[in-house]
């Protein structure tokens, strides 16, 4: 099946814009850490990767690196990849944020393959304008833009807002077209209950649009509950709007301090059947995070899914994560993560180790932004 350029590139722009990366902003501080982490498949089946990291802060400036070198032929680490992503503040309203991603040449000499900036302004008001670019080296080594993104976020009114964003491609000409479109609206209860909507729209090709998706639900709060609700419309055989896929998420956090993620996936895609259009619980996450007295803390993420062919069992473990960070000397912490995956008979065995250390403060989430923080 031939698809058409026009179709072919919404289509790239809608997984952009759905999954796009969002970078931080910088931070007026001064500080710097390093992390470093070396991973091995028990197994085999997956080449050993080491990983480094770098986070510098200075006067307003974030500078993020991270080297990955995986095992040569001889039994050496050698360079792989490397990523650089920096936060700048130009002035009280705007911040500029680039990442860079290096690959390597035939002859190991670093190249860069791809640029993404991102530039952010706050407006009087709450409006917030922000503008993506993804650019790509073209034959002769000079950057070319490939994909525009531009959002547009403002406060109607203390219980509304409003965010449309909009991603542009080159067209046969070199000019840029709008290709996928979106609009977000979030609305506050009195309850502090929080109903959201997003559509999102693809272009013909010929100057007309496509409705492709709508994303709603309801974000709420019980005590220490916070259950989110969300459920995924998709144009059917007809062109009626139909519920495709439906997630619920769950977190919880215990007066012991333990904190609790679940989330259930319902699709009516289901792996190993043809479906009948109803929905059906797919996966199931969870996620479990305890800390002691000592520091220590560990996370334990458990995937479960279905046997493709044969939902009759349930789900069954497919994956389960364990993460421990210890804290070490001059305000160092060394971290286990261990995955593990059932064999052929069900039992779980460890197939990957990670170990790190690193000298990383504790994580402090601020907001930088004058609008309210999204979900």
């Amino acid at each position: 099946m031939t698809v058409g350029w026009a179709t072919s590139s919404a289509l790239i722009a809608l997984l952009a814009l759905l999954g796009l990366p969002k970078i931080c902003s910088a931070q007026n501080t001064n500080q710097s850490w390093s992390t470093t982490n070396q991973e091995e498949s028990l197994n085999g089946a997956i080449n050993p990767t080491r990983t480094r990291e770098t986070h510098t802060e200075a006067d307003g400036r974030v500078v993020d690196k991270t080297s990955l070198e995986t095992m040569g032929p001889d039994g050496r680490y050698v360079p792989y990849s490397d990523t650089e992503k920096e936060s700048r503040r130009i002035n009280a309203s705007t911040v500029r944020n680039t990442e860079r991603i290096y690959g390597r040449d035939a002859d190991g000499h670093r190249i860069l393959i791809q640029e993404k900036q991102e530039e952010s302004h706050t407006l009087p008001g709450g409006e917030q304008q922000v503008t993506r670019t993804i650019s790509n080296p073209d034959s002769n080594g000079g950057l070319q833009v490939v994909q525009r993104e531009v959002e547009d976020s403002r406060q109607l009114n203390p219980a509304v807002r409003v965010s449309s964003t909009t991603v542009l491609t080159p067209n046969s000409d070199g000019n840029f077209s709008p290709v996928v479109q979106s609009e977000q609206r979030e609305t506050t209860g009195t309850n502090g209950s929080v109903q959201f909507k997003k559509s999102t729209q693809l272009s013909d090709g010929n100057g007309g649009w496509t409705l492709s998706e709508v994303r709603q639900g309801t974000t709420k709060q019980d005590g220490q509950v916070v259950t989110k609700d969300e459920q995924v419309l998709r144009p059917d055989a007809n062109g009626n709007l139909a519920v495709v896929e439906r997630t619920v998420n769950k977190q919880v956090q215990s007066s012991t301090g333990e904190k609790r993620d679940t989330t259930e996936t319902y699709s009516t895609n289901v792996p190993g059947e043809a479906g009948n259009g109803n929905l059906q619980l797919v996966q199931r996450e969870t996620t479990v995070h305890r800390a002691t007295a000592s520091g220590a803390q560990s996370t334990v993420r458990r995937t479960e899914q279905p046997r493709p062919g044969d939902f009759s069992r349930g789900l069954q473990v497919t994956q389960e994560a364990i993460d421990i960070v210890r804290p070490g000397t001059n305000g160092t912490t060394t971290e286990t993560r261990t995955v593990l995956a059932p064999d052929a008979d069900g039992r779980l065995g460890q197939v990957w180790v990670e170990i790190g250390n690193s000298n990383k403060p504790p994580a402090i989430q601020v907001d930088t932004s004058s609008s309210p923080k999204k979900k």
